[in-house]
Order: structure tokens, then C-alpha cells, then sequence
């Protein structure tokens, strides 16, 4: 995988709409809890899918990586904070 390439993952439709629902609600309310197993069961298979498909968590750099992956993010949301 390089570093520009977008990452594909596959959602079972019922693991999409309850993850819609966690994120609208953190959305609506700016505090992330998970209610509940399904949420619990749909988050950790966003995390085995996302396992399955990322190297970088593997490589040497990748503390180095983050830290530049969450600046590029926080410039995009136009955080202007260091």
C-alpha cells in the first residue's frame, strides 16, 4: 500500500448502519460512548478489517507516520493550533 493510495474496506450493511448511528451521535453530541455489543462487535470489525489491509502500523517510522497523518488531518478541519 502506498501512502497516497486509498484504503478499500467491506461493511456488512448492518455493521455500516450502526457504526452511521455511533458517528452521527458523536456527531450531535461532540462525546464518542459506544452503547451497547453491537456497537462493541461493529467497531472491532472496523478494526480486523482495517488490520487486514494496513502495513503501516508494522513499519519502524510508524509513530512518526501518526504524527504526521493526524497534522495533515488537523490542518484539513482548519485547526489552526500546533
Amino acid at each position: 500500500m502506498v501512502d497516497d493510495e486509498p484504503v478499500t474496506i467491506a461493511l456488512h450493511p448492518d455493521e455500516a448502519l450502526v457504526l452511521f448511528e455511533l458517528l452521527s451521535r458523536y456527531e450531535d453530541t461532540e462525546r464518542l460512548s459506544v452503547e451497547g455489543v453491537a456497537e462493541e462487535l461493529a467497531l472491532w470489525r472496523l478494526h480486523g478489517s482495517l488490520q487486514r489491509v494496513l502495513v503501516t502500523p508494522l513499519l519502524p517510522d510508524y509513530a512518526e507516520r501518526l504524527s504526521g497523518a493526524r497534522e495533515r488531518l488537523r490542518v484539513q478541519a482548519g485547526d489552526a493550533s500546533p
